[in-house]
Formats: structure tokens, sequence, C-alpha cells
């Protein structure tokens, strides 16, 4: 968009149609001070001569507002002007009615339109029957029928691309929105991710400590450490997640290369865990590097809060062309109630172009979390 173009649409519209209404007044004024009226040049026009000029000129003040009854009021002016002198050539190029026809189009309702097209009509049928007395004469009439259907075409030509402008916003906006919605969603799936496997480890070594504190205080010693290494870990990613931070939080930053160390305080909290890596790494894009740490870290939370299993195994196999992360227990099967975090396990593969599935062992006994993540380097 020209500059030009700005400046204009920061014009208000009251100040505009003033300017409009000056402009067609000058136009419509300029024969009578500028000619000689040949019918009695000592005397000159008359007032009331002039009185259309103005009927012209002023309704256009309120053109946006009331743009049928504008032109409706223009039309009668001008037939007055074009008829008051018939022994004079007034201004030849009927501005007020000109725009007006071109408000209706641009800011008449559909009704206000059907009925400034039906008065064009009627403007074009009298343009064409004074053809017959020769009044006025054939180039006139031509003339102003092609400046009128002009008009009434750049006024919709004009109303279609404010239309056009205005969804252009309303997509803009409606689209700035689902990017909120979507940044709320990975924020609220990365906080359930991080509270939930945090606090899931926190309540294992809880419970654990007060049975082992007497007969094993190296045990309990151990389990306390583990709450306090798994609070600060979650502490940290929050921060980082908040944005608290600075560039020097590169270590709460989940990667392929941080499950490993996940899986150990997993196994350090006392849930048995495994990590098992096939393949070559290699470096993956940020979204899927953070996309398989959070899989992990929620496969293993369902393990640690619902499985009750004896042992969970962690298998990272890099292909050719993907990351095949499979997270599989020995538990009693999936019973975490409503599956939110299978949910957002499905819902983070998707987002960065893999898939998930889920599926039971023989007798329902134990559960598998398979996920296939775009493999590509970075």
């Amino acid at each position: 968009m020209s500059s030009t173009v700005r400046v204009v649409r920061r014009i208000p519209p009251l100040a505009a149609d003033i300017a409009v209404a000056l402009a067609v007044l000058a136009a419509h004024s300029a024969p009578f001070l500028l000619t000689v009226r040949e019918a009695d040049p000592v005397t000159g026009y008359t007032v009331q001569q002039y009185l259309p000029v103005l009927g012209q000129a002023l309704p256009l003040l309120w053109r946006r507002r009331a743009p049928l009854a504008v032109l409706v009021a223009a039309m009668a002016a001008t037939g007055a002007y074009l008829l008051n002198d018939p022994d004079t050539a007034p201004q030849p190029v009927p501005y007020a009615l000109l725009i007006a026809l071109y408000t209706v189009a641009v800011h008449g309702s559909r009704r206000e339109r059907a009925w400034g097209l039906a008065i064009l009509s009627v403007g074009a049928a009298v343009q064409l029957a004074g053809l017959i007395l020769r009044t006025p004469s054939a180039d006139t009439t031509v003339r102003a029928l092609v400046m009128y259907v002009a008009a009434w075409a750049m006024g919709r030509a004009t109303a279609n691309r404010q239309a056009h402008a205005r969804q252009l916003e309303r997509e803009k906006e409606m689209e700035a929105r689902r990017a909120v919605e979507r940044e709320r969603a990975a924020i609220s799936r990365d906080m359930h991710d991080i509270l939930g496997h945090a606090i899931s480890l926190m309540v294992v070594q809880a419970e654990a400590g007060p049975l082992i504190v007497r007969p094993d205080p190296g045990r309990a010693e151990a389990a306390f450490d583990a709450i306090a290494a798994a609070g600060r870990d979650a502490m940290d990613q929050l921060r980082r997640l908040l944005g608290l931070l600075g560039e020097d939080s590169a270590e709460a930053t989940p990667t392929v290369a941080r499950i490993g160390a996940l899986v150990e305080s997993v196994d350090r909290a006392g849930q048995p865990a495994a990590l098992v890596v096939s393949g070559t790494p290699r470096p993956l894009p940020p979204d899927v590097e953070a996309a398989a740490y959070r899989v992990v870290q929620e496969a293993l939370t369902n393990a640690v809060k619902h499985a009750r299993a004896s042992k969970v195994s962690i298998e990272l196999g890099w292909r050719a062309d993907a990351l095949v992360i499979d997270v599989t227990d020995d538990g009693r099967g999936h019973t975490g109630g409503t599956g939110h975090g299978l949910v957002g396990i499905r819902e983070r593969a998707a987002a960065c172009g893999g898939s998930a599935s889920f599926g039971h062992g023989p007798g329902r006994r134990g559960f598998t979390v398979s996920v296939r993540l775009p493999g590509a380097a970075a």
C-alpha cells in the first residue's frame, strides 16, 4: 500500500465528505462565474437559477449515512440544474449525481442498491426518451449513460475490494487467535509433562521413604535426593518454558540427548527402566528433538503412575528417515483415566509430522507406546 493511499485513508470521513461537497459546489458554480448568460447578458444569472447548485452539493455531506436519499436529492437537483435555463450550456458533467451513484454502490445496503439501480434505469430511460425530441443530443445522452454506468461499476469494484480487505483482516485475526490457542495448548502440554513427571517421581520416592528410613538409611537418603533432583529439574524446565531464563538455559532444553538422563532419573527413583539405542544418532530439528523427549517423559510418567510395572524398556531406533520410539512396560496395562497424556503424545507427534500408536501386551498385560518421528537431519 502506497504512502499516499495510507494518508488518504487516515482522513476522517466527515472531512472527506466536506471536501467532496466543496469540490462539487465549485465545479457546478464555474459556469455562473466564468460564462456570460446568452439569454440576458446584462442581468446574468439569478439566485433562483443558482439554487440547484446548492441542492447538488449540500446533500453530499450525508452521503455515507443516507446514500439512497442523497441519490434522490442529487438527481432532482441535477434535473433542475439542467432545466433552469435551456438557452445556456451549464456544467456538462453531473458530478453530484455521479458521486451519489458511486456512494450507493459502495455504502448502500442490498435493498438500497436495488433502488439505486431502479433510479438509474429511470434516468437512463428519460435520457433515451430525450433522443426522440432531440433534447439533449445523442452525443450528450451516450456520454451521460456511459458516465452513470462507470460510476456504478467503480463503486461496486471499490465495495468488493473493501470487502476482500475486511475478509483478509478477519482471516488474519482468526489465524492470530488460532496461533495463540496452539501456543497455549503447547504450553499446557509441556507443563503437564514436566509437572506430571516430576510429581510422579516425588510421590514414588515419598511413599518409599518411610518404609526404608529405619532398615536402610542410605536408600532413604537417596530417595530424598531423588525428590530434590526431580523438583530442581522441574523448576529448571518451568523457568525455561515461562521465559524466565536467558540463553544460558540450554541444559534445560528437551532433546534426544537428554533422554538418557531422564531414564536414569526414573531408574534411581525406584522404577526400573532401561534405555536401548539402535542405529546412528544424528541431529534433528528442534521441534522433533523436543517431541521425542516429551513423548518418552510422558510414557514414563504413565508407567510410574499407573502401570505398577516391574520394568520399563525404552528403545530409540534410528532409521534412515525416522526416529522410532518404543516405551514398553510389563505392568497392568493402561489405566490412565481420561488418557490426556496419550492424547498429548499423539498431538506432539502429529505436530512435527510424525505418528503415534498404543497397544496392550498379551492378556492385556503391559502397555506399549510407539511413536515414529521424522528423522531428517536438521
